[in-house]
């Protein structure tokens, strides 16, 4: 069996982070509300538990409490902000309210004598975000780092096996935070590190077999990185039971179409079916220029373009999809806000033609997915290849989507990404992209004056899409990028760079 580490999800920012950092350091990890109940997380036989941050204040009236046997199931407990104020107090500290909020940067001097800090900096930077503090701990309990500002920065009682951190470890900006988690996996709970993707690989094609037996599956493959190591991992656990069925919106980016047949087809064997659907998708799509109903259009036409496919093969049992856990996470699953809507998620209609939908990547972030993509096999360029929205260009133009700024902005970002690559930046910018924007203005050109539209460049770096800052591409190649653009791309005469991190702005403009 797996070994397992529980996160008790409180509403905090950084929680899906966790989750991630503890994937990092090869030991599984499952989100969960925070009002599981004990009898659930018991079956489940963590190997430790991660209470999250959260915005409210514990000595709140309906403040979100776990079941406080959890600290009595034998595990051990590991609390971050708002989860060290829940420890702290069933342990009987203080927790109290601050007389001002600490956000960002502390010096944080911790007891390097303790286990959960072996290794690390007695003096290190951690990243606070809190409006309460714990104002001491009982007798039993020890004091394990301090601040200018915390007395009790982090604590730990060993006879309970309870530890709880006032900071963020998760977040790249604590120092040594990611070797915190890695103590208190390895050398607190015991893990010995048997979430990799190679066994994922084996255990996915072994459930998908189980789950699928004899019966048909019709995959949505639109060609970029989630739907295509899906592909793969479905040929591999069921082989010609698989259809995949390529809908060319019309939305896709210059050429794409020609490698997903060359890959899929020749390289793979697959069963592949072709469709040429972009007129259907641009007659959809005429005159609508809100972006979520954009995406909604563009989800609820993919299902009807595979219930059309249905029919003509036969019987489909399971229709699978290559959805991954941010999109989960950024449609509002559960109790986080709604973001947008992935076409995967929130954009399917009440009623699907299917027995049973199967989403073998639900659980993964898109760098596992990367990985997972290596391990079983499918060409490097077709793994690292941009990260690419489900709804495709339409939402990569501000405005009305026609097929003339779909071959105008399909030019622009040919060019972008051919200087990236040129410029040996492809594998280090997580994702880079153009996006039509609807302004026109003023320019010159030959002497003459132009009114012309404005593309915008996004470039971003980041580990998961939960948080993006945005890469700075040299001026050189930027400058390079925009002299081809403007000689080679009628009806441009303007470039902006867009330099907005993730938050306030999300990746993609829509």
């Amino acid at each position: 069996m797996r070994e397992m580490v529980v996160v008790l999800d409180f509403g905090g920012q950084y929680n899906q982070l966790i989750a991630r950092r503890v994937r990092d350091a090869h030991v599984y990890a499952e989100l969960l509300p925070y009002h599981t109940s004990l009898e659930k997380i018991r079956e489940k036989k963590p190997i430790g538990i991660i209470l999250t941050g959260g915005p409210r204040s514990v000595y709140e009236e309906d403040a979100p409490k776990c079941d406080n046997g959890i600290f009595e199931l034998g595990v051990p407990v590991l609390g971050i902000c708002y989860g060290s104020y829940l420890a702290a107090d069933y342990v009987g500290g203080e927790v109290l309210r601050a007389p001002s909020g600490e956000y960002g940067k502390a010096e944080t001097e911790y007891d390097v004598s303790s286990i959960l800090f072996d290794g690390i900096n007695k003096k290190a930077i951690s990243w606070m975000s809190h409006s309460d503090y714990i104002g001491s701990v009982p007798a039993d309990s020890k004091v394990l780092a301090t601040t200018d500002t915390c007395p009790v920065a982090a604590f730990s009682n060993e006879q309970k096996n309870i530890y709880g951190v006032q900071f963020h470890p998760e977040v790249q900006h604590t120092q040594g935070g990611q070797e915190i988690l890695k103590n208190f996996l390895y050398k607190i709970c015991g893990a010995k590190g048997d979430w990799t993707m190679k066994n994922y690989a084996q255990e996915a094609i072994e459930t998908i077999r189980k789950q699928v037996g004899d019966k048909k599956v019709l995959l949505a493959l639109s060609g970029g990185v989630d739907s295509s190591v899906c592909a793969v991992l479905l040929h591999k656990a069921i082989g010609q039971n698989l259809t995949c069925v390529f809908v060319n919106t019309g939305l896709m980016r210059k050429f794409e179409p020609e490698e997903v047949e060359k890959v899929f087809t020749d390289q793979f064997k697959m069963n592949l079916v072709h469709v040429d659907a972009e007129q259907r998708f641009l007659e959809k799509l005429a005159g609508v220029v809100e972006p979520e109903k954009k995406r909604k259009i563009i989800g609820e036409e993919f299902i009807r373009v595979f219930e059309d496919e249905a029919k003509k093969i036969g019987k489909v049992n399971f229709l699978a999809q290559g959805t991954i856990y941010p999109d989960v996470v950024e449609s509002g699953v559960g109790d986080a806000a709604l973001i947008k809507s992935h076409h995967n998620v929130g954009g399917l209609p009440d009623h699907v033609d299917f027995d049973e939908i199967i989403e073998p990547l639900r659980e993964l972030f898109k760098d596992e997915v990367r990985e997972l993509g290596e391990e079983i096999g499918l060409p490097h360029h077709m793994v690292w290849r941009q990260p690419f929205p489900g709804p495709g260009l339409a939402i990569r133009i501000i405005g009305e989507v026609t097929k003339p700024k779909l071959d105008l902005l399909r030019d622009v970002d040919f060019i972008f990404r051919d200087e990236i690559a040129k410029a040996g930046l492809d594998e280090k910018i997580w994702q880079y992209f153009a996006v039509l924007t609807d302004m026109r203005s003023v320019g010159v050109m030959g002497d003459e004056r132009t009114y012309d539209y404005t593309v915008a460049l996004r470039g971003v770096t980041s580990i998961d899409a939960m948080t993006a800052d945005w890469a700075r591409i040299p001026y050189e190649t930027l400058e390079v990028i925009s002299n081809r653009i403007i000689n080679e791309v009628p009806h441009i005469n303007r470039l902006v760079y867009d330099i907005t991190s993730k938050p306030p702005a999300t990746i993609e403009w829509e």
